[in-house]
């Protein structure tokens, strides 16, 4: 039913855009969207408008199935600055070994960019917060020179692009659509916020009042951010640099909601994926073709003429010769949740593998209490008897041992074919697919130095002294979490004068 065969594309024919078609050093522009699906107009979605985003597609190329590596910021964002898979480079726990530097066989992809004579800029001047995440699970800092040994630096300079940093690359976040405090305000703020009757959501989310005003609330941060990428556009064309830049789009990983960001599930893993440079690309087009995250990176290298280097397992999805059969992601520490699942992802079919089965979806990560209400509502409906099967499949005790979905017919994911014994032969394919990944991505070490999530001290304080708030959260409200964060921590430093 499906070719077994396993091709990890590594790069070997370099600068492969500009012995095609390259004009002399573009510059590029990285926009990269925080925990955000195909979740735009031009992607289909419903009830939001991307006029800006749309008109990157309309005249640029819009890739259909492009997957992180990990589904949680900070191991998808290293696998990314380093071109190469996060468990290859030990780099798989989330906020882990921020004390441990690179292996000495890989560099961040920013070293090769300014060996190539690129000034590389972190963030905008004008975007929510400034756009300054990095986010890497390896020693690193934001700005000077990176030797990997005692010099950490991946960037230039912040926020600003002029025209005497040409050629440049420019990193910037898209922080709204990431949950956080300021939801309520931007909604508040919009000149036409999302109609929550007139969202459309998967069919594993209850259709609840609430659920769905979360939805429409997330929608509002999409508008807020194809507003931001309008004022980009317009600033490269005030400063005369338009026609020699190129944009991509992208999210660092799916949404943050149910069987999103923290899951291998395709809400998790499937991301937007967008490259204008109508100078040299024909725009309209639509690819179908399977991608990786990494091939993002080792493509930003080929528009700047730089050889992919021989680690990345990342390959120039403009090259002649691309082409790639399936993705590998992986699911490992996030916050005090210790998981270990691996995925492979084709066109149409996702397997997943559990190690930890016993381990539920619905974990009761102190994270996911404050920034997910559909999981509070779900909860009690789960518990009061009111939710379909479909609904009901989020709240069992333990995961299945393997997951395999047929997203063409199934893009929800609702129906675990695994233990169908039509696709015995399937299962078996993939199966072996996913050991031969966990062989070829084997981390370079086993150093793990994990950090103490705040969220989980954050969450028993509320409890126990603020159960008023608690209340409140289990009802489906977002308490916020940030001003929570600052309180708790101003009353321990008070604590302990």
């Amino acid at each position: 039913m499906r070719n077994t065969l396993i091709v990890l594309l590594m790069a070997c024919c370099g600068a492969a855009w500009a012995q095609q078609n390259k004009p002399t050093q573009p510059n590029i522009i990285w926009l990269m969207a925080e925990d955000m699906s195909l979740d735009l107009e031009c992607y289909g979605m419903p009830a939001v408008k991307t006029p800006n985003l749309n008109k990157m597609a309309e005249n640029g190329v819009r890739f259909d199935a492009c997957f992180v590596t990990n589904s949680i910021c900070s191991p998808s964002r290293s696998a990314m600055l380093v071109g190469t898979h996060q468990l290859k480079i030990n780099a798989q726990n989330h906020r882990s070994n921020r004390n441990v530097p690179l292996d000495a066989h890989f560099k961040p992809f920013t070293y090769w960019l300014r060996e190539a004579g690129y000034t590389c800029i972190l963030g905008h001047h004008g975007v929510m917060r400034q756009g300054r995440k990095v986010d890497a699970n390896f020693k690193h800092a934001d700005l000077g020179p990176w030797d990997g040994k005692t010099q950490f630096g991946l960037f230039d300079k912040y926020d600003t692009f002029e025209k005497a940093d040409q050629p440049f690359f420019a990193q910037i976040q898209l922080l709204a659509t990431h949950r956080g405090d300021w939801w309520d305000e931007v909604r508040s703020q919009s000149k036409h916020p999302v109609d929550p009757q007139s969202v459309v959501m998967p069919k594993y989310l209850a259709d609840h009042p609430v659920i769905r005003m979360d939805w429409a609330k997330y929608l509002d941060q999409v508008e807020f951010i194809d507003n931001e990428v309008g004022m980009i556009f317009k600033e490269l064309e005030a400063k005369g640099m338009a026609d020699n830049t190129i944009v991509i789009f992208i999210g660092d990983n799916g949404r943050c909601n149910l069987k999103g960001k923290g899951y291998l599930h395709d809400a998790g893993l499937r991301i937007p994926f967008i490259v204008y440079y109508p100078k040299v690309l024909k725009g309209g087009q639509v690819r179908k073709d399977v991608v990786s995250s990494t091939d993002i990176t080792a493509t930003i290298l080929d528009f700047a003429s730089v050889k992919i280097p021989d680690y990345m397992t990342g390959h120039p999805v403009f090259a002649k010769d691309f082409k790639r059969e399936s993705v590998y992601a992986t699911r490992d520490l996030w916050d005090e949740i210790q998981e270990k699942s691996r995925a492979v992802t084709t066109n149409n079919w996702k397997y997943i593998r559990n190690d930890i089965p016993e381990l539920p979806w619905d974990a009761h990560q102190a994270y996911l209490e404050f920034y997910r209400p559909a999981l509070h509502v779900m909860r009690q409906l789960y518990k009061e008897g009111k939710l379909t099967e479909t609904e009901k499949q989020y709240f069992s005790k333990t995961k299945p041992k393997e997951e395999l979905y047929d997203l063409s017919k199934d893009p929800d994911e609702m129906v675990n074919l695994a233990d169908n014994s039509s696709y015995k032969k399937l299962l078996e394919e993939f199966r072996a697919e996913t050991k031969q990944f966990d062989l070829q991505m084997a981390p370079v070490s086993n150093v793990f130095e994990p950090v103490t999530a705040d969220a989980v001290k954050v969450l028993a304080w509320i409890k126990k002294d603020k159960p008023e708030l608690y209340q409140q959260m289990l009802e489906g409200k977002e308490i916020g979490f940030q001003h929570l964060s600052k309180d708790f921590k101003a009353l321990k430093r008070k604590k302990s004068e």
